[in-house]
């Protein structure tokens, strides 16, 4: 999985690219290579993949209402922070994710932000962790 997030500098928010690398049969989305990205468009609104997004969307609201542990099993509410991050969900959408030679693939692209944090001031590193463990825990649940 080639996931890619991209803090924003100087705004309390993140991107999170998940380019799809494998076929996703239950969505009906098996060709996930493409040579061009005009051919990407077709799958980005198919029945199938606006399915995936649904699913995303679901999920991701979930794990941001209820983020996962950190990996030695501690939350963030155990780090003394009041409630931890709370993030919230701003963008959810598809995407074209270029590969590797002239390969391109739908993908899902993500914006989720700390709306607690100063408008002017790139989001901390807890709350950058947290995204990291929401993002992972997303494709694992979604089987990407």
């Amino acid at each position: 999985m080639s996931m890619r997030i991209a803090p924003d500098k100087n705004r309390p928010s993140v991107a999170i690219e998940i380019p799809l690398t494998k076929p996703l049969p239950d969505y009906d989305l098996d060709q996930v290579e493409q040579p061009t990205p005009r051919d990407i468009d077709g799958i980005l609104v198919s029945q199938g993949f606006r399915d995936l997004v649904d699913d995303a969307r679901g999920i991701l609201t979930d794990l941001v209402a209820h983020p996962p542990a950190a990996p030695d099993g501690s939350h963030f509410v155990d780090l003394g922070l009041i409630d931890g991050p709370r993030l919230e969900i701003s963008q959810l959408t598809g995407a074209i994710c270029p590969g590797d030679e002239e390969v391109y693939r739908p993908g899902l692209w993500i914006v989720l932000k700390d709306p607690k944090a100063k408008s002017n001031q790139s989001m901390s590193e807890v709350a950058l962790e947290q995204v990291r463990l929401i993002a992972k825990a997303l494709v694992q649940r979604l089987g990407l």
